[in-house]
């Protein structure tokens, strides 16, 4: 067997966007990803499916017996011919121990290619408001461990020379001896009114920011609760994030979502959302699946030649068929004399991943407005409608008096067990959540029975629709919407979102 290979790949600070485009490259050729605890789990999702995934943190509770058992796998898995990354939170070449790894990867004779990743200082800096260096107040930069006892005999850091340096101080792995790094640096001359922060979980959304005079900041970071994993940054250029931050200038800041879309279509929303400084929390409300006969599906794509029209009312649906289509053995050429018609952008860009243009996109994102897009134009033609198993037959009722309908089930859409997600459930029970989104009727329901009425009609949490039909299902349960999304998307839903934040924060409406 061929000699593996070994990435030392750095995952980045936190946020799964930081990741860089060679770490992507090597995810996805693994055949074993052997990663830290504080490595984003979406990251993993790089790797194929097929590729064995090891957090490091699980072989041994203590670091001095993990790191040799590491060392094994990589050299072991590399020798078998696999394809290793070593996935480490930052850079693996800053507090990563990358360069003793390459080092034991070249003594065993193991290829290997190191891959930078940003390190949490540059991330937690950017985020935070603190730019590291600044013609004014900072030209130097010193990166130091915090995880050395500041009183250890045989320590390598010169506390009196760090207490000089005429820059900023960034402290990794500190807070455990906060208390020892600042009554050190004070000791040795460091100013006690020089601008110190912590930063906690850097450029994720729950990131959180202690600051203070150098001398009060334990104290500060004591008052906030903060604690690992954080950053310790000293210096006069912390005082300037009072100007410069952003991060916590974003419209979800600060606020939990609850996802309810299937979970293959949750990634889109969950990424948007976190771009806007929001958390999210997963609770699928339906699942999809085959439906339970394929023949009147595969009946209809042997009319395809009498078919005037092909009208798809969601992405699933563009999926699914297209999938039967060549499960029957036809391709794109089947749709050749058809036209398209699809209910809003979603659905169109899943067709144009097929290289179809839809014929027909109506201005008002629903059964209606696709309606009155498609009357006159399907008018003594043959229609198919292709979409889920349930939903409303409005399209099938009204376009039935202008043409020759025929609506086929081609994916089955079914309430998902909530229990089967444990943790969202919990968070949504514990009034953990700040927003709910409802993006159909059938999710609506579905989580509506899992909310508690009083706590809706209190506030928290708030729900928001992605259009009037489902802010009916909703208030049919007795639920109060909050906010209702103007275009029926999910830009739209998020919109509504940010607007209802808005208005939160500036009292408009009262938050709980």
């Amino acid at each position: 067997m061929s000699a593996g290979f070994v990435w030392l790949v750095g995952a980045g600070p936190g946020d799964p966007g930081l990741l860089t485009v060679r770490a992507v490259e090597c995810l996805r050729q693994a055949d074993l990803v052997l990663y830290d605890r504080l490595v984003a789990p979406p990251l993993l999702s790089h790797a194929p499916a097929s590729a064995r995934r090891v957090c490091v943190d699980e072989l041994a509770p203590a670091h001095p017996d993990r790191w040799p058992l590491v060392n094994r796998m990589m050299i072991d898995a590399a020798n078998e011919g696999q394809r290793v990354v070593r996935l480490k939170g930052g850079d693996p070449m800053i507090f990563g121990r990358g360069g003793e790894e390459a080092e034991v990867l070249r003594a065993a004779g193991v290829g290997y290619e190191i891959v930078p990743g940003v390190t949490a200082a540059l991330g937690a800096a950017s985020c935070a408001g603190i730019p590291l260096t600044h013609r004014d107040h900072a030209s130097a930069v010193c990166i130091v461990t915090g995880h050395e006892s500041p009183g250890k005999p045989d320590s390598r850091l010169d506390w009196p020379a760090l207490a000089r340096f005429p820059g900023t101080l960034v402290f990794y792995m500190g807070i455990a001896r906060l208390e020892a790094i600042v009554a050190a640096l004070l000791d040795a001359g460091k100013a006690a009114d020089t601008p110190a922060c912590v930063v906690q979980r850097a450029t994720t959304p729950g990131q959180r920011v202690a600051s203070a005079p150098l001398a009060e900041l334990p104290a500060a970071v004591r008052e906030a609760n903060i604690e690992a994993p954080a950053l310790l940054f000293i210096g006069e250029v912390v005082a300037l994030r009072e100007r410069i931050d952003w991060f916590s200038h974003r419209p979800l800041f600060g606020k939990t979502v609850l996802v309810t879309r299937p979970a293959h279509q949750a990634d889109d929303m969950v990424r948007r959302i976190e771009v806007l400084g929001g958390r999210s929390i997963c609770l699928p409300a339906v699942t999809l699946a085959e439906p339970a006969d394929w023949a009147p599906v595969d009946a209809a794509i042997g009319r395809l030649g009498e078919t005037g029209w092909l009208v798809f009312t969601s992405a699933n649906g563009v999926h699914a068929f297209i999938a039967r289509l060549r499960a029957c053995g036809r391709d794109l050429r089947a749709l050749g004399g058809v036209r398209l018609a699809v209910i809003g952008p979603a659905t169109a860009d899943a067709l144009r991943g097929y290289h179809l243009e839809p014929d027909v996109i109506p201005a008002e994102y629903n059964s209606e407005g696709l309606v009155a897009a498609l009357r006159e134009r399907v008018r003594g033609s043959r229609v198919l409608l292709a979409r889920a198993d349930r939903g409303i037959d409005l399209l099938r009722d009204e376009l039935s008096s202008v043409a020759e309908v025929e609506q086929v089930a081609v994916y089955s859409q079914r309430d998902a067990t909530l229990e089967d997600s444990p943790e969202a459930l919990a968070a949504l029970r514990a009034g953990e959540i700040d927003f709910v989104t409802l993006t159909s009727s059938n999710i609506a329901r579905v989580i509506g029975s899992a909310l508690d009425p009083e706590a809706v009609r209190s506030g928290r949490p708030a729900l928001v629709c992605i259009s009037p039909r489902t802010s009916a299902a909703a208030k049919e349960l007795g639920l109060p919407v909050a906010a209702e999304a103007v275009e029926y998307t999910t830009a739209g839903v998020i919109e509504a979102m940010c607007r209802l934040s808005a208005q939160i924060a500036e009292g408009v409406i009262r938050e709980v």
